[in-house]
């Protein structure tokens, strides 16, 4: 986790036009290393410029160049970045060291105007800020299609339980059927043999005979036929039955769809145009912010000293240096002398004003997120209210055909039927009295022969359905296996966001005891955060979600506690609490892993003795640390400790 947990790798900076920078190169190893000096002397540009290497945009250029280039090495790699002035806006390309720097910005790069830093003392939700590194959204739909995979397979569980049901009925059915089968084999038999026996009598001569068999054997060919066609007959009116059943179900689906969706897309997509424009020009705005507050940070840092001295009407911007070291600072809109709290206070006022923006963009891009959902069911009605009205087309032709065979097999029925009766009236014709008895004798056995087949055709189905249900019922113990899993990654997918939100609280809970501890602040007994269920605004909407309460406990001198604000913390209380949430956020997330720095400015509101041993706490968390300090400051750190004095 900490420095000695990677192989120690040497850090190499070389840095052209960033901050107040005109040219520079700085290297230092694992551990602490210390930027000292006094003002004016581009300690926060030079952490600028690490943080260009490492994937931040949030970088300024210098302000008389249209570029500037930082190349970063770390042991054997080197990852460069260029930045330019376009259309009055800072481009950033190159290969950095991180991809994605949007981690790093939360919880790496602790300057003053770090978000996480500065939510604890806005009493923003910090929980929010915690949780913006997580996809929730991804998560969530991924828990949503893993139930849609384990509510199928529930159902097929189901399906197979009431298979399992029925599979002694079907056992029993299929027994009768080969019992139906072999008595209707001895009927036909039987019946065989008094055919035999009655030709044995018949005394026509040879061709009458040969005749009366021809027109027999043409009988039992139509009885044939028409038992098919009537078999047809039957099929295909069960077709029709089911395909009117279908229809009528697409129907009453088509029914519960909303009617028209085509307009309600249209108009969501307006919308989400018009709430991206709105959410450009706060990007523009923000940008416009950033760059005002980075300007008079270094202005009030002392960064540009050519101007100042141009302000003053001076010659050396030397004399100006130690100038700026004092409470009065040169307003750089009108050259006058001013009180520099005044000038900062207006600075905090600016700094307001671009997080009410962010938040502002935060709302709106949560609105388009809600638009773009809400877009995407109306589009999906749209895809089923297609797919349905196929189906009722297809479902609609198939029903037409089938009818016209239906009429078609109605037809050749009725010939059939005619062709028969002329049949027994020739066959009739042919034979006396027990030739009639023949005829009626033929006529069971071919009747017979049909039920036989049906009786096998049945045999069969019924046999198929048996093998399909046990195989089915075989995949049973595979089906519950695959669904245990499916529910242990839902579990763990909705656990996964309250494991990180608690390990979170317990992280800075644990590291502000610890701080406060070696700090020593008079009366101050604990600062910790408070999880819990609350319904807030997220869009358009009220959604149940956890929200972090940040609670500061104090004593007096008589050992009475009692629950304080956090408005009430002084200036050192509260930027010690912003670094240990940054902190909390830091390992929370594992940047180390990804990310082995950590850079500090503007902790001068604490006093060195406690900066001090702040700066030796965190060093065991990340394996470079990096802290900007003013000379008296810097001297409370132990010496052996590697210092940058010049930039």
């Amino acid at each position: 986790m900490g420095a000695t947990d990677s192989m120690a790798k040497s850090v190499d900076v070389a840095v052209e036009n960033v901050g107040g920078i005109d040219r520079t190169s700085v290297s230092f190893t694992s551990g602490v290393t210390i930027l000292t000096g006094r003002n004016a002397t581009n300690r926060t540009s030079l952490l600028q410029a690490i943080m260009a290497g490492l994937g931040s945009d949030d970088v300024s250029l210098k302000g008389d160049a249209d570029e500037g280039h930082v190349e970063l090495t770390v042991g054997d790699e080197t990852y460069t970045r260029t930045l330019e002035r376009k259309n009055g806006t800072v481009v950033t390309s190159g290969d950095p060291y991180l991809e994605d720097s949007e981690i790093a910005d939360l919880f790496v790069f602790l300057l003053e105007s770090n978000e996480a830093r500065r939510a604890v003392e806005r009493t923003e939700n910090l929980r929010d800020l915690i949780m913006r590194p997580v996809d929730t959204a991804a998560i969530e739909e991924e828990i949503d299609e893993l139930q849609a995979e384990r509510d199928e397979l529930e159902q097929r569980l189901d399906d197979l339980q009431s298979l399992r049901h029925t599979l002694p009925d079907l056992e029993e059915r299929r027994t009768e059927l080969k019992s139906e089968i072999e008595a209707k084999r001895d009927e036909l038999e039987d019946k065989k043999e008094q055919i035999e026996e009655a030709d044995q009598d018949v005394g026509t001569t040879r061709d009458q005979k040969a005749e009366l068999e021809d027109a027999l054997e043409s009988f039992r060919d139509a009885r044939s036929d028409l038992e098919d066609v009537r078999y047809n007959l039957e099929s295909e009116r069960e077709s029709i039955s089911a395909l009117e059943s279908e229809i009528e179900n697409v129907e009453g689906e088509l029914t519960d769809l909303p009617q028209e969706v085509d307009g309600d897309v249209t108009e969501v997509q307006d919308h989400i145009e018009r709430l991206r424009e709105q959410r450009q020009v706060l990007d523009s705005t923000v940008n416009e912010l950033q760059k005002v507050i980075q300007f008079n940070e270094e202005m009030l840092d002392g960064t540009s000293s050519d101007v100042v001295a141009a302000l003053r009407g001076e010659d050396d911007p030397d004399d100006v240096t130690d100038r700026l070291v004092d409470d009065q600072v040169v307003c750089w809109t009108c050259g006058s002398e001013v009180d520099q709290s005044d000038v900062e206070t207006t600075l905090d006022r600016i700094r307001n004003l671009r997080q009410e923006k962010l938040s502002e963009r935060q709302d709106l891009q949560s609105e388009i997120d809600d638009l773009k959902t809400e877009k995407a069911t109306y589009q999906e009605q749209k895809r089923q209210r297609s797919q349905l009205e196929d189906r009722r087309q297809r479902a609609e032709s198939e029903l037409e055909r089938r009818r016209e065979r239906v009429g078609e097999l109605e037809s050749e029925r009725d010939r059939l039927e005619e062709r028969i009766d002329e049949l027994e009236t020739e066959v009739e014709q042919l034979q006396d009295e027990t030739q009639s008895d023949l005829l009626d004798l033929h006529r069971e056995a071919n009747e017979l022969e049909f039920e036989i087949t049906r009786l096998q055709d049945d045999l069969e189905d019924v046999s198929n359905e048996i093998d399909h249900i046990e195989s089915e019922l075989d995949r049973r113990d595979d089906l519950k296996a695959e669904r245990e899993d499916i529910q242990d990654r839902i579990e763990d997918l909705r656990t996964r966001i309250d494991r990180i939100e608690v390990e979170a609280v317990e992280q800075f809970n644990e590291h502000m005891e610890s701080v406060l501890s070696i700090l020593g602040y008079e009366n101050l007994e604990r600062i910790w955060i408070e999880r819990k269920q609350q319904r807030v605004k997220e869009g358009r909407r009220r959604v149940e979600k956890s929200v972090f309460d940040l609670h500061v406990v104090r004593s007096t001198d008589d050992g009475t506690t009692y629950e304080d604000s956090i408005d009430h913390l002084s200036e050192s209380e509260r930027e010690v609490t912003g670094l240990i949430f940054a902190l909390a956020g830091y390992l929370t997330h594992d940047v180390y892993e990804t990310c082995p720095f950590l850079l500090l400015d503007s902790i001068e509101a604490i006093d060195s003795d406690r900066i001090s041993r702040l700066v030796d706490y965190v060093s065991e968390y990340a394996e470079y640390v990096v802290v900007a300090l003013l000379e008296e400051d810097a001297q409370a750190l132990d010496d052996a400790h590697e210092r940058v004095t010049e930039v």
